[in-house]
């Protein structure tokens, strides 16, 4: 019998892509739609695509942070859900903040979420996350600021409680490579995680998302070092994930990560065009779709992303959905 297998996008409008297999062997995902959260929910990874989502927070017209909802993520914190995602109160850039959802409830679907604030981050700025290193929680940021050129770079505090953080700041990667500062702007954002062998590796986009050269970087840092040591990270030189015209793939980035239905494989999720910022104008906001492809491991024991797939390539269903 043949392998089945499905054909990227899974959403023609999907970007920056949020997903996440919970321990109720739930999948669940978010896309930045702009005015509101929707969350996804399915039985296996590419059910996705099929799947009805629901919207689960809408703020009125005269909320604080109510202007331009990006990047929801969803989070499961000692024992309760929570949902980050940037917003402004319609001054864009000087006043856009991370903010913090908490479920009132344990059906991420169905029960209300509570609006619990803007994340105090040092800088304003957009897509944060969170990771539990060594018993505490630390929050990762893009700041924006100057590099020297503008921009936003990632930033690292510890955390109080999920929407509160203490100490200073720190900055873990800023855009000063060329690869980082195309589209006319220097950008390191979408910060997201892997831990293997021992480390963990940073994974961000760097270059403004309307480029063609809109990528993904890495920083690693060994798992017994202080995350906020930055020069405990070390820097990849150049995209660790990039366009491939040869297959008519452009600016794939902002990206998260999950497994196959049985656990026993890796899966990116991103978002990427299939046209060149050449062939049509991409100022108008144009909308990105959201992919998913499987990755691999190298002997050094870095992650190997390969190259974006175009939309014609046949992937194989993962592990578990046959």
């Amino acid at each position: 019998m043949s392998q089945q297998t499905f054909h990227n996008p899974m959403f023609a409008r999907g970007a920056d892509p949020w997903v996440i297999q919970h321990t109720d062997g739930f999948y669940y995902m978010s896309v930045t739609l702009r005015d509101r959260i929707d969350l996804w929910r399915s039985r296996t990874l590419t059910g996705l695509a099929n799947a009805k989502p629901t919207t689960i927070w809408m703020p009125e017209p005269d909320d604080p942070y109510s202007y331009r909802l990006w990047a929801p993520e969803l989070h499961f914190i000692d024992g309760c859900w929570y949902i980050y995602y940037t917003a402004d109160d319609g001054a864009g850039d000087d006043t856009r903040k991370v903010c913090v959802l908490q479920l009132a409830g344990d059906d991420p679907m169905q029960d209300p979420w509570i609006f619990k604030g803007a994340v105090n981050t040092e800088f304003s700025g957009l897509d944060g996350t969170v990771l539990q290193h060594h018993g505490e929680w630390y929050f990762f940021y893009a700041g924006y600021g100057r590099f020297p050129d503008y921009g936003s770079a990632i930033y690292a505090a510890r955390m109080v409680n999920p929407w509160t953080l203490t100490g200073p700041n720190i900055l873990i990667t800023a855009p000063t490579e060329p690869w980082e500062k195309q589209g006319g702007m220097a950008i390191n954002e979408g910060p997201v995680f892997l831990r293997r062998n021992g480390r963990i590796f940073l994974i961000f986009s760097a270059s403004a998302t309307w480029s063609d050269d809109y990528c993904l970087g890495m920083a690693t840092i060994q798992d017994s070092e202080d995350l906020l040591d930055a020069t405990a990270w070390t820097k990849h030189d150049g995209p660790v994930f990039a366009k491939n015209p040869g297959q008519g793939v452009y600016a794939p980035g902002h990206n998260s990560f999950t497994v196959s239905t049985d656990g026993s494989e890796d899966w990116i999720a991103y978002h990427a065009y299939s046209y060149s910022e050449s062939e049509q104008d991409r100022s108008s906001g144009t909308p990105r779709s959201m992919r998913i492809q499987r990755f691999g491991w190298k002997e050094d024991g870095t992650p190997d992303f390969g190259v974006p797939l175009s939309t014609e390539v046949p992937i194989p269903l993962p592990a578990g959905e046959e």
